[in-house]
């Protein structure tokens, strides 16, 4: 708290510095003390920079922003850049995380891992003791691929509810496919059903505050997760809630990269065809899921679901495999890179990714080449048009330290490519709402699903297969000759690739 008080004395210091500098006629003398004073600032930012240990190269990037950018490098690193904001803003949410999660999993079955093989009980044994929960024999998974099969499988449900539903998105638009889950939202409230709805601000700030309004005259309970009208003076618009979860009645859950909104369908023209994987899970791991969910509605809303049997029944079913929901963020003391590491790490024939936004950091970097170097068939799957310059160029820049290794690159083109997928050996598995980048590894909320064994693997495995065909594989020869201005292009946007 004196830190951020102190970071807008020093706003305030340099907004009256350059209005002083620039619009008064005041002597020249006082005119060098007011640049000697900015000086003394940005070097008391680096030096706070420099103490909170980050990778060389994090700090590298900030400080030649505060540098290069006078003023609006102040600005950017005062809501983008100050990393340490997490360990204060979310420490209560993440201590009573931790101890529900710890409550909760003394009551679960151990399962036994013996069955497995060595590289996937490995896996097994460190989410469970990283994560505070255990892995799930009773649940069956089922992949959605793209927005078509995600949302009629959501909407089919939502219709069949019969106690409650739970819905948590980062972007939830009001436009024609936002309405029509509004629509079923507010009938099921008239049945009864008990309806909680939970979203980002930021990234859904195309939701309408007529539908809002909507929802909540139809008695849906109605809560944004850290509005912005509060972020100027508590900094907290930079942590976003990025999860996609539904739970229905704690039978059925979804979780996946989809949002909801008509792009998700290609009925956007500009973006065209809308690639995208989803899942469904039914049985213990719904649960889990569901955690995480009332987790983040009592934050927001101060209404406490957890400690209520109606909401924490576990509906056990005929399993398939094992399965792990995590969540990682602010709210927790781990990262997802760190699993994806372990994967990585893990692996002995094959690793195959698919990530709309490759901007990884210097560990998953050097596990992939080892892995590479090894003889394990390394194969990463990004879209050939991104949604920004500095996305695009910036996974575009890591493509030649890739492909030196003997790393298989491949760029989808026949649309835009938004999944976030991790295959390993064939038998371990990852969907979710991460992204292999450093906002979806630092800042951002987010939940994956681990599987390893079963069916699902092998339809993922399917799927990914037949993205390769709709995808370009970048030869090394080729690559090597772009031009001058595309390596520049690169060049530039990995100058930022420590706050993509």
């Amino acid at each position: 708290m004196k830190k951020r008080r102190l970071d807008f004395i020093f706003l305030f210091i340099i907004l009256l510095s350059i209005y002083a500098f620039f619009f008064t006629s005041i002597d020249v003398h006082w005119k060098y003390a007011l640049v000697g004073l900015y000086g003394v600032i940005i070097f008391i930012c680096m030096y706070s920079l420099m103490l909170e240990n980050r990778t060389p190269e994090s700090t590298l990037v900030w400080m030649y922003v505060l540098f290069f950018f006078p003023v609006a490098g102040f600005f950017f690193y005062l809501y983008s850049g100050q990393l340490y904001l997490k360990g204060h803003m979310f420490k209560k949410k993440r201590m009573h995380n931790r101890e529900m999660l710890r409550k909760m999993a003394d009551k679960e079955t151990t399962p036994d891992l013996s069955p497995l093989q060595s590289h996937q009980r490995y896996f097994a044994q460190y989410l469970q003791c990283v994560s505070l929960t255990k892995m799930n024999v009773h649940t069956k998974t089922y992949v959605l691929k793209n927005g078509q099969e995600t949302f009629n499988e959501i909407k089919k449900h939502l219709q069949s509810a019969k106690q409650f539903i739970h819905m948590e998105y980062y972007m939830f638009h009001s436009d024609s496919l936002g309405k029509e889950i509004i629509d079923i939202l507010i009938k099921k409230a008239s049945e009864g059903i008990e309806v909680r709805f939970t979203f980002d601000t930021m990234g859904s700030f195309t939701l309408s505050g007529s539908d809002i309004k909507r929802m909540k005259k139809a008695n849906i309970k109605v809560h944004p997760f850290l509005p912005i009208k509060y972020g100027f003076f508590n900094q907290k618009f930079n942590f976003r809630n990025h999860r996609k979860i539904v739970v229905i009645d704690g039978e059925v859950g979804f979780v996946g990269g989809l949002n909801v909104g008509d792009e998700y369908l290609g009925k956007n023209k500009k973006i065209g065809f809308w690639r995208d994987t989803h899942l469904m899970l039914k049985g213990e791991s719904v649960q889990t899921l569901h955690s995480i969910f009332m987790f983040d509605w009592e934050y927001v809303s101060g209404e406490c679901l957890i400690n209520n049997e109606a909401y924490t029944k576990p509906h056990p079913v005929e399993g398939e495999g094992f399965v792990q929901v995590v969540a990682t963020g602010p709210d927790t003391q781990e990262n997802m890179s760190d699993y994806y590491y372990t994967m990585i790490t893990s692996a002995t024939k094959s690793i195959w990714i698919s990530t709309p936004y490759f901007v990884p950091n210097e560990a998953i970097r050097t596990a992939l080449r080892i892995a590479a170097r090894k003889g394990v068939e390394v194969r990463i799957m990004v879209p050939e048009i991104n949604d920004g310059f500095l996305t695009q160029y910036g996974t575009r820049s890591y493509f030649a330290e890739l492909l030196r290794c003997g790393i298989e690159v491949y760029s989808y083109r026949k649309g835009f490519l938004h999944q976030k997928i991790v295959i390993i050996d064939g038998d371990m598995a990852s969907v979710g709402t991460a992204n292999m980048d450093m906002r979806s590894f630092h800042l951002n909320f987010e939940v994956n699903a681990f599987l390893i064994e079963g069916e699902t693997i092998q339809t993922l495995i399917k799927n990914y297969e037949e993205d390769i065909e709709d995808s370009h594989l970048i030869k090394p020869v080729a690559f090597y000759k772009r031009s001058l201005v595309e390596r520049s292009k690169e060049s530039f946007a990995r100058l930022f690739s420590g706050v993509l």
